[in-house]
């Protein structure tokens, strides 16, 4: 029995699927997950000494690479001076400044230390500035797993949301409306008859939670102008792509102004900090200040502050992200000729430091598309390159991530063993 099949029995003994977030178990893919000891740069190692080239980095964070001198260098200060203390620093302050000194759109920050803890807290905080109940939020996005985001469409063209968890009861369940990523005609009728009683909509205004689905401008666009109209707060959930995609998040990219943005990942630059924030009228409505309550004892912890003040600080640099894009570009480029030399269905994308990849013909618009794309052909490809060191999310609807440590040569050794194991699906 190897190793990793070794830990992963037992993991299972004393932690439910023997994984502490499911897509770490290798449930869609098949197979046995790879327990991780060490990594560094664009690379990390399993409990058997194997070498993989990341494509995950922790699902985003990683975006300077493991390790990097700098951030590392931070953290280790931060220890000396103490691990947490239930009470205000000034480090808290330089990153709720930096945040809004990066992000226009946010004038005010509230530091919380999980993507879920943010999307939840700025529901609640919609909920409380307008009075109403009802939000929206769109088939294939994913906001953490608080119950009223758990939900999926139901048939027919504008439906409830039903519950996809057990635990999550229909009433709470009934007040989320789930609509058709980057359908603006539907997104309209809506609004047109229930936008007067809708608290918010949720949005990730880069899909990474169905694979990487771009938005189209008219439907971002629609948004802003029918939230604004109907008095709904817009939120912007971009704890995975908010300084993952540009230095001012997808926001800046697009030029739209959300009311409220969720953070997260490349914030803690790996550790576990996330924050919500926006108008400062909104903003106002949070305790101490307002009447909505939200609270967390590991709030701003400093050590994950250190870590993401540090990491913001690097990818602010000149350049860095045009150099980001260049080699995430470089990848997905790379990856669809080597398939379309070897006659292969696939396709790929990237925007910024994000990218996806489909064993279908086309790039996909919405979920829909997602779906139809050839899952075990993926299943096989995800192996193969895995056995070769190389190892993209375990997932068909996950996203993945290039760093800045990500050289050409780096980029070049994974397309060259992706041809190879593309002409071995051809055959």
């Amino acid at each position: 029995m190897s190793q990793n099949q070794s830990l992963f029995e037992r993991a299972q003994r004393t932690i439910p699927g023997g994984v502490n977030s499911p897509v770490r178990a290798f449930r869609s893919v098949g197979g046995t997950p790879r327990f991780i000891e060490r990594a560094q740069g664009p690379y990390f190692w399993d409990a058997e000494g194997k070498r993989y080239v990341d494509y995950i980095g922790s699902w985003g964070p990683m975006i300077v690479g493991h390790l990097h001198p700098e951030v590392l260098e931070a953290v280790q200060r931060a220890l000396h001076s103490g691990f947490s203390f239930g009470a205000p620093t000034e480090a808290e302050i330089e990153i709720a400044e930096e945040i809004c000194r990066l992000v226009p759109s946010i004038e005010q920050v509230r530091l919380v230390s999980s993507g879920t803890e943010a999307t939840m807290s700025a529901l609640r905080l919609a909920r409380g500035f307008t009075g109403r109940s009802r939000i929206v939020k769109f088939e294939g996005c994913y906001h953490g797993h608080a119950d009223s985001l758990l939900v999926k469409a139901g048939s027919g063209l504008l439906t409830f949301g039903n519950p996809t968890s057990a635990g999550v009861s229909p009433e709470i369940a009934a007040q989320t409306t789930v609509l058709e990523y980057n359908n603006v005609e539907q997104l309209r009728e809506f609004f047109g008859s229930l936008g007067n009683e809708t608290a918010a909509v949720i949005v990730e205004p880069v899909a990474g939670n169905m694979n990487l689905i771009q938005p189209t401008r008219a439907f971002l666009t629609a948004l802003r102008e029918l939230c604004t109209a109907h008095g709904t707060v817009l939120i912007f959930d971009e704890v995975m792509c908010g300084f993952r995609v540009a230095l001012g998040g997808a926001q800046a990219l697009f030029g739209i102004k959300p009311d409220l943005t969720c953070l997260g990942k490349v914030i803690g630059g790996g550790m576990p900090i996330a924050a919500f924030g926006g108008r400062r009228d909104i903003m106002a409505m949070l305790a101490p200040l307002g009447a909505v309550y939200q609270a967390g004892t590991l709030s701003g912890n400093p050590v994950a502050v250190a870590a993401g003040l540090a990491t913001l600080r690097l990818i602010a640099e000149p350049g860095f992200f045009e150099d980001l894009g260049a080699r995430t570009a470089r990848l997905a480029r790379g990856l669809s000729d080597a398939a379309r030399e070897a006659g292969v269905a696939f396709s790929a994308d990237s925007i910024g430091g994000m990218f996806g990849i489909y064993f279908a013909p086309e790039v996909p618009k919405r979920f829909a598309d997602v779906t139809q794309s050839d899952i075990p052909r993926f299943n096989t490809f995800f192996h193969a390159m895995l056995d070769a060191g190389i190892y993209f999310a375990p997932s068909a609807y996950e996203a993945g991530f290039v760093s800045s440590v990500h050289t050409d040569a780096v980029i070049d050794e994974t397309i060259a063993h992706a041809s190879t194991v593309f002409s071995t699906l051809a055959a």
